[in-house]
């Protein structure tokens, strides 16, 4: 041993130093090739801030499993890096910028362009601070970043190998426009809510006629660019007008009558106005006729000068005032209020406006079906955790639609298209044209996601042929939240795909999003943000750590509750005592070649027995992900039967004059707080590390150990009989408290199991009862006996031994009606052929197991009732 743990757990003085010196040591660089890989690419952070509380439950998730295979004996490659998240990025730039009395405008491209670099590199030294103070377990000589030197190349190459296939082209189309980002934003860059709005009916005068229609519309300000009124052809009210004009109430311009099936005659007044550049439905039926597509707005979102004396105008102000016009020109009908699904922009949360744009697209059917193709191959399928969420990816796929790639930004990958200002002609390729034209690149970049789409493999090298490519390619295990399988997850898989004819990753991790307490999502405007650099600070990463991850099944949200990041706290501070106990009765001088298991107590084969069940349960459900029944299980064991019950336990032999009797307790202790150690490193490092060097311990860090396994050849306990024990002692106590007894009252106790069989009374077991409750246990105790459940049994002491016997009639009923409940409960959800049909086959066997133990119960408890009665 090297030293002796303070007195009392400090998560700073823990925590201080460690995570430098692990780097430094080289604990987590992968390259071993004399073991497997194992491969987790780093979610990339963007670089405009600092980590939020969701980047840290994403990070620990993938760093357990990084840790975890790193002791199962895998050359464990966990792979940072960065992502340039353009539209955000540049909008922080600009902020700055703005901050000095200077625009983008003012210092011109290039120039921006030095400035978003140095964000960038301030703001990646935040971050990796953060990964530190987070303990991640990376491999720093492999960090990337989405606009270095090779992953530059790797976007050209495949936007240019996908133009030569004729999955990328060039086209007018109607796109999301973010008018405060001023860029486009492809379909999944937009989310929908309901807001208030109004529908305003104009009345629309047919020029050869003089008759009058009506027209509804919510967004009056697009008028200026209709170029047409449309009407079902079967529509006796209107098909007459066909061919014929209409006055537009917004400007006066006549519009021709069209005719076209897509009008339903069904809704609204029957009369649609057209606006082919501000509404995709409306392009359609402009392709179809062959109709002009004038636009009325800049890109700013103000009006263009076909909106007349409203020009530079914003475009909610000018349907004001465009509104009072033609009412005051008799031609406003009425004006309803009513709430509509609005489109907005996840970046700036403004309204998006339909716009129509020349823009970039991938052709995307022939690359989703690639992948779902794939999908039904046991051997190429990306699995999901949970499996549901493969129904969500597969869903979009199938329902796929055009990625529109362009974005009208400075900070991105440039598009590698240069057009010639002679010829019209047009060159994309991996080099700038060298022919000495007239050639002028693109302006746009690319959308993120279309750099982060090639992370799991661009980040390994390709398109070399390097080793990592070839050794941790495709990578294991991706970590992330259910909000971006369509930005992200789908995207990397059809790119992976068409490009390395393989699948990016094998299994996918889903979990869900952080909400508060209240179950709120956390925002701004609410101001419920939690920064986790300020939970490290009050309670240690370890606690972060441990609460992030086995608080919430996979898939599932997960409420920050501080109380349960406090219980913890708790939890390592428990550890840390029980550490110290078993430090301050170990021999000086023992080594772990010291260990001696062969002569154990019945006590030490129990908790010996008890620490394979959890090695082997907690193992499994590593194996699964699921995490919150790993710290279930640890907990449990931990706490409960490590804690509690051994640790009391072994104090007689500790202090007995048998020197085999001492020396198994010592290595029982010793075998048992090692494994606990190396089963909870990967939640909590730090503390786990400095706890592993005060005791007798195998490598210079618990980085390097192994991960614990079963214990061969332990002398055979029966468990049942211990927790029935363990039970009755519990009982005991309880029994004792409620009856005004003193805790060192002897008295007599008899057990008996479900059946109500009495169990004949063992010496060792009967020590044990006899030390922790001072109840001598006898099976031939007559006369009148109350009755106590325990589990797996009932418990019997002599009424006479007991102050109250009408007590023992009150505890008797509030057990029956907890056992009630139980047994509705239990009864239920055996009835629930949803739970029948979807739970594992132990869960439902565990849960007949608990209802016959209830009813056994209960038929003990009735007939001590009907007895005393």
């Amino acid at each position: 041993m090297e030293k002796n743990l303070a007195a009392k757990y400090d998560h700073r003085a823990v925590e201080e130093g460690k995570y430098s010196s692990w780097v430094e040591k080289g604990y987590f660089t992968a390259g071993d090739k004399s073991k497997d890989p194992f491969t987790i690419v780093i979610p990339p952070p963007n670089v405009t801030g600092i980590l939020h509380i969701g980047h840290a439950w994403d990070n620990t998730l993938q760093d357990i499993i990084s840790r975890y295979k790193r002791m199962q004996g895998y050359d464990m490659l966990y792979l940072p890096g960065m992502d340039h998240a353009g539209i955000a990025t540049q909008a922080k730039v600009d902020a700055r910028l703005k901050s000095e009395g200077i625009s983008r405008y003012d210092i011109g491209r290039e120039k921006f362009l030095e400035r978003a670099w140095e964000w960038k590199e301030e703001y990646a030294a935040t971050i990796r601070k953060q990964w530190a103070k987070l303990g991640n377990s990376l491999d720093y000589t492999r960090e990337r970043f989405t606009m270095d030197e090779g992953l530059n190349r790797a976007v050209r190459q495949v936007f240019v190998t996908l133009y030569n296939e004729g999955l990328i082209y060039r086209g007018w189309r109607i796109i999301n426009w973010d008018p405060e980002a001023r860029t486009a934003l492809s379909n999944i860059e937009v989310y929908y809510q309901d807001d208030p709005g109004k529908m305003y009916y104009f009345n629309y005068k047919v020029v050869e006629t003089g008759d009058t229609f009506t027209v509804a519309t919510t967004r009056p300000e697009t008028m200026f660019g209709d170029v047409c009124v449309v009407v079902n052809p079967e529509d006796e009210r209107f098909k007459h007008l066909i061919g014929k004009h209409a006055v537009n109430p917004a400007n006066n311009e006549e519009l021709v009558i069209i005719g076209d099936d897509y009008v339903d005659v069904e809704f609204g007044t029957g009369a649609m106005k057209c606006t082919p550049a501000h509404d995709p439905n409306d392009f359609a039926i402009a392709e179809r006729h062959g109709l002009e597509k004038p636009i009325c707005m800049n890109p700013d979102g103000t009006m263009n000068a076909l909106a007349g004396v409203y020009e530079g105008m914003d475009r909610y102000e000018c349907r004001d005032r465009l509104v009072e016009r033609i009412e005051s020109e008799g031609n406003l009908v009425k004006i309803e209020d009513i709430t509509h699904n609005v489109a907005h922009s996840e970046r700036t949360h403004c309204v998006i406006e339909p716009y129509l744009s020349q823009q970039w697209f991938v052709k995307m059917k022939p690359l989703a079906d690639d992948v779902l193709k794939n999908q039904q191959d046991p051997d190429q399928k990306i699995t999901f955790y949970p499996d549901r969420f493969e129904k969500v990816f597969t869903g979009w796929l199938e329902n796929i639609e055009d990625w529109c790639i362009s974005r009208q930004l400075w900070w991105g990958h440039r598009i590698p298209a240069w057009y010639n200002q002679e010829t019209g002609e047009t060159y994309v390729g991996m080099e700038d044209p060298k022919d000495g034209g007239n050639w002028v690149q693109d302006e746009d970049v690319l959308d993120t996601w279309f750099s982060s789409a090639l992370w799991p493999f661009s980040t390994l090298g390709w398109p070399d042929a390097t080793d990592d490519m070839a050794r941790y390619y495709p990578t294991d295990t991706m970590v992330t939240g259910y909000d971006i399988i369509f930005f992200w997850v789908a995207r990397m898989a059809f790119q992976a795909r068409h490009f390395t004819k393989n699948r990016p990753f094998k299994d996918v991790l889903i979990h869900g999003l952080i909400r508060d307490a209240q179950g709120r999502k956390m925002s701004k405007s609410l101001g419920n943000g939690v920064d986790p650099m300020d939970v490290i600070d009050e309670y240690g990463v370890d606690a972060l750590r441990f609460f992030l991850t086995t608080n919430s099944t996979p898939g599932q949200d997960m409420r920050y509750i501080p109380e349960k990041v406090e219980a913890a706290w708790n939890f390592i501070n428990k550890i840390w005592n029980a550490s110290r106990f078993v430090i301050m009765n170990l021999d000086e001088g023992m080594t772990v070649e010291d260990v001696d298991l062969s002569s154990l107590s019945v006590s030490d084969a129990w908790i010996l027995s008890r620490l394979n069940q959890t090695v082997a349960h907690v193992t499994e459900n590593m194996e699964k992900y699921e995490f919150a029944l790993v710290g279930n299980e640890l907990y449990s064991f931990v706490w409960d039967d490590f804690c509690s019950w051994y640790v009391e336990m072994s104090k007689s032999a500790l202090n007995s004059d048998d020197p085999k009797a001492r020396k198994a307790a010592q290595s029982t202790l010793l075998t048992c707080l090692d494994s606990i150690l190396r089963l909870l490193q990967p939640f909590m490092p730090f503390v786990t590390e400095e706890i592993y060097l005060t005791i007798p311990h195998r490598q210079e860090s618990i980085n390097l150990e192994t991960w614990p396994q079963v214990i061969e050849n332990l002398p055979e306990s029966d468990l049942e009989s211990m927790e029935r024990v363990l039970s009755a002692i519990q009982k005991i106590r309880e029994v004792k408290n409620v009856n005004d007894l003193k805790p060192s009252a002897w008295i007599h106790v008899m057990l008996r199991d479900l059946s109500g069989n009495i169990i004949p009374a063992d010496p060792k077991l009967a020590a044990i009862i006899a030390k922790m409750a001072k109840a001598e246990w006898r099976d031939d105790l007559e006369g009148d006996l109350a009755v106590e459940t325990i589990r797996l049994g009932s418990l019997n002491i002599p009424s006479s031994e007991l102050a109250d016997p009408a007590e023992e009639i009150r505890k008797l009923n509030a057990e029956k009606e907890r056992l009630e409940k139980e047994i509705a409960r239990s009864t239920g959800i055996l009835s629930n052929p949803g739970f029948l049909n979807k739970a594992p086959a132990a869960k439902i066997e565990l849960e007949k197991k608990k209802l016959d133990e209830y009813q056994k119960q209960y038929q003990t408890v009735t007939e001590r009732l009907n007895k005393l009665s």
